[in-house]
């Protein structure tokens, strides 16, 4: 019997969702990956296959801010910080696209601190 593979299934999982789940100018895509040690976010206009706005705990400006942290409150400053930039650049709305992962944990975290910072997911 063959060994599953998390990273395949994540894939395939994220695949399915994205055949519903579209950004469009109105309403763009809020896109998250997660790495061992990272997060990465960004809102990304599908009709023109662009990213908006992006952000991620390797940028210069979360660093200073994480220094100690744990990797949840690493992607709750993410959250913050990413509807901060979305709501300077007029963007209030984004479909929420949780890449194939659990809304759970780090997910989950990124999530609501983006809410609770004024974006609409």
């Amino acid at each position: 019997m063959a060994k599953i593979n998390p990273t395949l299934m994540r894939k395939i999982r994220h695949r399915r969702v994205r055949k519903k789940v579209m950004g469009i100018p109105l309403r763009p895509r809020l896109n998250i990956f997660r790495s061992l040690n990272h997060i990465y976010a960004q809102i990304i206009d599908d009709s023109q296959g662009h990213s908006l706005v992006a952000i991620s705990t390797l940028d210069p400006a979360v660093r200073n801010r994480i220094d100690g942290m744990s990797k949840t409150e690493k992607a709750k400053t993410v959250g913050t910080l990413l509807a901060e930039k979305a709501l300077n650049r007029g963007i209030k709305q984004v479909v929420f696209d949780r890449g194939g992962y659990k809304y759970h944990g780090r997910i989950k975290a990124l999530a609501e601190a983006a809410r609770q910072a004024g974006l609409e997911l």
